[in-house]
């Protein structure tokens, strides 16, 4: 059943004012986080005006380019955009969360990356085989049409749907995926709108609730006893493998209807008996869990970074503090206690100013 009357409780002062606090943890030092929070009910009486006038236009995008571990780019919205998207998604989330499954683990409350490698760990225990699978391109192939359509089924609301619209609309253009589908001509990839900004916490929403009907599709027509979902990285169990060889095509044929793809290097069917890197742990038979060389690489790479910017004084104590410790409570999900001794003797950084 679709849910009316939503607006009101999206676009009230008291609903952006809230948003607007959440928004800000742990970002209060950033110049247009700081700006708004120095003028903070004159900025939220204005945003709450251009929403109920319907002149809410959403800012552009500072791009941001990542190159390691892999290249992507992350779109930064303007901070009374993310003030919206906050608002937003505290009042619509929630109505499409109770139709989620158990074992979709991003980006939700109680669930995580650590408690998705718990799940994985039991049921490759349980089975013999393993499908593992990755959507090509994700977030920049996610159609916009198809997006609004899933909305539209839960949300009846025409200001909420419209506000949604302007989010989906206003995404930054991403990287482009030419992909044809059954039906298409050759122009069709180039007239549909696809592509969600990769940063954004309406963006972390709207991709659980594109896989949506896929996890469904996986739990109640292929009956997949053993499954994790992970954004776009997933696995289903089984002991047979000519089984899994047969979800995958099955899946192959649903995700079109998605306009999406698996990943063709990234899916295959595995021994579970094998050891296997998911999301961001090797994991062994038994329980044993270690660190991707690439990842302990990285982090050593970051600490002398820190480390110099920590020397030249344009870093301070507690970013660094909280920098290094939110990779050792990550670390000390793994085997890594002989690693993080080795890496931390005599303390963060040997340096005449201590930390």
């Amino acid at each position: 059943m679709a849910v009316p009357d939503l607006f009101d409780r999206i676009a009230s002062f008291e609903a952006l004012h809230a948003a607007a606090l959440r928004a800000a943890r742990a970002k209060r030092g950033k110049p247009g986080v700081a700006a708004f929070l120095a003028n903070l009910e004159t900025e939220v009486l204005r945003l709450e005006r251009q929403l109920h006038a319907g002149r809410y236009c959403p800012g552009r995008y500072t791009k941001i380019e990542i190159r390691d571990p892999k290249h992507r780019i992350v779109s930064a919205a303007p901070f009374r955009d993310r003030v919206v998207h906050h608002a937003f998604c505290a009042v619509c989330e929630p109505i499409f969360e109770r139709g989620f499954i158990h074992d979709s683990y991003a980006n939700r409350v109680g669930k995580g990356t650590h408690r998705a490698v718990a799940r994985y760990e039991k049921f490759r225990d349980r089975f013999r085989h393993v499908l593992r699978c990755d959507i090509f391109r994700y977030f920049p192939a996610i159609d916009h049409e198809i997006l609004k359509r899933d909305l539209r089924r839960r949300i009846a609301c025409d200001r909420t749907l419209e506000l949604a619209d302007r989010i989906i609309d206003g995404a930054n253009r991403q990287e482009p995926v030419y992909q044809l589908f059954p039906g298409d001509d050759l122009l069709t990839p180039l007239e549909r709108r696809r592509g969600l900004p990769i940063g954004n916490l309406t963006s972390q929403f709207f991709s659980n609730l594109y896989l949506d009907c896929m996890d469904h599709f996986v739990k109640e027509v292929l009956r997949a006893k053993g499954y994790v979902r992970y954004v776009d990285d997933f696995a289903l169990f089984h002991d047979n493998r000519e089984r899994l060889e047969e979800w995958r095509g099955r899946l192959v044929r649903f995700l079109e209807g998605r306009r999406l793809r698996l990943h063709p290097r990234k899916t295959s069917v595995q021994a579970t008996a094998v050891p296997v890197e998911f999301l961001g742990f090797v994991l062994f038979p038994g329980g044993r869990r270690r660190l991707p060389e690439e990842n302990v690489r990285r982090f050593r790479n970051r600490l002398r970074g820190l480390r110099d910017r920590w020397r030249h004084g344009t870093v301070s104590k507690d970013e660094v503090r909280r920098r290094i410790q939110s990779w050792i409570a990550h670390a000390e999900h793994a085997d890594t206690w002989r690693l993080r001794h080795a890496i931390f003797r005599g303390g963060w950084f040997v340096l005449s100013r201590g930390v």
